[in-house]
């Protein structure tokens, strides 16, 4: 019988997954790679990727106080059988800048005690390596900064090898610069700021440096004290340190069913192909776009196991409640400053077109973030673009998944929300009776009319360019489909297919909808042609062979809504 192991879902911690007999994803190979690259790293990768388990191994590997216990530790593992001269060589230190936080007028103070907390700690842990002088003399300082200044001078002079983890090194910069502004956040991270001054003192500090985070924009703002350091995040051979490949979830799944923790008849191919959608299809390397191998996030696979094992069955909400933070965040960065710089144009349409053409910037300071040759770049490092292909000497960037995807459906809503509120739980009904009894015209009736609502006023969206947005932003907030815009069917494209999701719910009806809309002044002279036009198109796309298969034995609606500017003016079924 194979062992059981717990699922590590939000532990950040290596060695309490390895004692505590929890589930690893062997990264350990790029461990040589690693160390292949200069001696101070930079890699950005959004949030809940598992930057803080790597860096968690990456501190123990290399650790001199728990280099005997490298077996007991590392033996299962790939680096196991196979380590470098490094292992084990290094005096680790380690800050999570996320710990710092508070109101912005103390954040100095809070960091510079935040900081004497780990120098303290660290030279307590090295203790045998420094005499009793140097070790009362950081922990009587108060000044973070000349702590760190002692430890280097005393570990220079005795050639002691130090290596600094920094996790998050952007975390609570960001939050300053979303919450209070540029003006704030520049005043940290330029000239003397405190910030800043920092990086300076870490360089040629440390024989090894690595920091991680999720935006170069702190970055770019350091790091003109701090110009040593390889940014190696977009760099091929990198691409899957973090997150899952297909084989990584394979292998999980199949393990946790062999152990009897999921059920015996799972099946683990299935298993996969209803994740890929919602987890899946990240690409953050050009040189891998021909590979077709993506990366899923891997604490959604997590969240997905997890319930898996205490229902047997995949959760009925595909995306974990706890992405919510993300979400927030990333509405933060829009509302910068209170600045456009054309952003939220931006989110419209990638929103509306699911990808966009763009330049992929390394780095780039917090003042360029308004100009919209960087945003999309920004949002290829939170996550909510992906490299999909390439476009000439430019780069093809698109929504990863249906995670992402309703992300972006939702800063959509908000919007549409604060010009006209609809009642949500009622409109909930109504999808209900939609996906079960077939009463499409409820649904249907009652966007419609809210979207001439939202239409007519005129300084907030434009209504014509944005009326399959609004519908889709309110579709899917169903949880009975799958919505799927702009499905190739028979040569040609519907506006959307709800596919139902028989995996979750009883679906009984699936939809076919194409949206039409004419200039008011022209409507009475050209209506008719349309709508025939319309016709004949969806019932091509009903014909496509691959309907058949998409519906799963649901009864298959086509539906036609026709539009005089904002005001709908005739929905049938045909």
């Amino acid at each position: 019988m194979i062992e059981a192991k717990r699922v590590p879902y939000g532990v950040s911690d290596f060695l309490r997954v390895i004692r505590e007999n929890q589930y690893y994803v062997d990264k350990t190979m790029y461990i040589p790679l690693l160390e292949a690259q200069p001696d101070n790293l930079i890699f950005i990768r959004p949030r809940r990727f598992g930057k803080s388990l790597f860096l968690s191994m990456l501190e123990a590997y290399y650790d001199c106080k728990i280099k005997d216990q490298f077996q007991e530790i590392f033996g299962g593992l790939w680096i196991g059988s196979q380590p470098t001269p490094l292992q084990g060589k290094y005096q680790v230190l380690t800050l999570d800048f996320s710990q710092v936080g508070g109101n912005i007028d103390n954040l100095e103070e809070r960091f510079n005690s935040y900081c004497n907390i780990c120098f303290d700690a660290f030279i307590n842990r090295y203790a045998q390596f420094y005499d009793e002088a140097t070790r009362k003399t950081v922990l009587a300082e108060d000044v973070a900064s000349n702590k760190l200044a002692t430890i280097q001078k005393y570990a220079k002079e005795q050639n002691y090898q130090l290596y600094l983890i920094i996790d998050e090194y952007d975390n609570f910069t960001n939050t300053v610069l979303n919450e209070q502004g540029e003006k704030v956040y520049h005043a940290m991270t330029h000239a003397s700021g405190f910030y800043r001054d920092y990086f300076k003192k870490f360089k040629g500090s440390f024989a090894k440096i690595f920091m991680m985070g999720v935006s170069p924009v702190t970055l770019d703002d350091v790091t003109s004290g701090f110009n040593i350091g390889w940014h190696i995040s977009t760099k091929p051979e990198f691409d899957k340190m973090l997150g899952f490949s297909t084989e990584d979830v394979r292998a999980m799944f199949t393990r946790y069913r062999d152990a009897g923790q999921i059920p015996a008849d799972s099946d683990i191919e299935a298993m996969i192909e209803e994740i890929k959608p919602w987890y899946d299809n990240y690409c953050f390397s050009e040189a891998c776009l021909n590979s077709k191998v993506r990366v899923f996030n891997c604490d959604m696979v997590l969240y997905y196991l997890r319930n898996y094992m205490d229902d047997g069955k995949a959760p009925k909400q595909m995306i974990d409640p706890n992405t919510k933070t993300d979400y927030n965040k990333m509405k933060r960065l829009l509302q910068l400053d209170k600045l456009d710089g054309n952003r939220k144009g931006i989110i419209r349409r990638i929103t509306e077109e699911g990808c966009i053409v763009s330049n992929l910037y390394e780095t780039f300071p917090a003042s360029e973030i308004v100009k919209p040759e960087y945003f999309p770049s920004l949002l290829f490092y939170y996550g909510m673009l992906t490299i999909k292909d390439t476009f000439g000497d430019q780069l093809l960037l698109g929504i990863p998944n249906n995670n992402v995807r309703r992300q972006y459906y939702g800063y959509l809503q908000e919007q549409y929300q604060e010009i006209n509120h609809i009642n949500l739980n009622e409109f909930g009904y109504m999808l209900t009776c939609m996906a079960f009894y077939g009463k499409w015209e409820d649904v249907l009736g009652f966007m419609s009319k809210a979207y001439a609502e939202v239409a007519s006023v005129r300084d907030g969206i434009e209504a014509e360019r944005n009326l399959q947005g609004f519908f889709m932003a309110y579709l899917y907030l169903s949880s009975y489909y799958i919505t799927a815009p702009e499905l190739e069917l028979n040569h040609g494209y519907c506006d959307f297919f709800l596919l139902p999701d028989l995996t979750h719910y009883p679906t009984k009806h699936s939809y076919i909808i194409e949206l039409k809309m004419l200039p008011a002044k022209d409507f009475e002279a050209k209506a008719e042609v349309q709508w025939q036009e319309a016709v004949e198109q969806i019932n091509r796309y009903a014909a496509a062979p691959k309907i058949e298969v998409l519906r799963q034995g649901t009864t298959l609606h086509k539906i036609i809504i026709q539009f005089a500017g904002w005001e709908m003016k005739r929905m049938e079924e045909v």
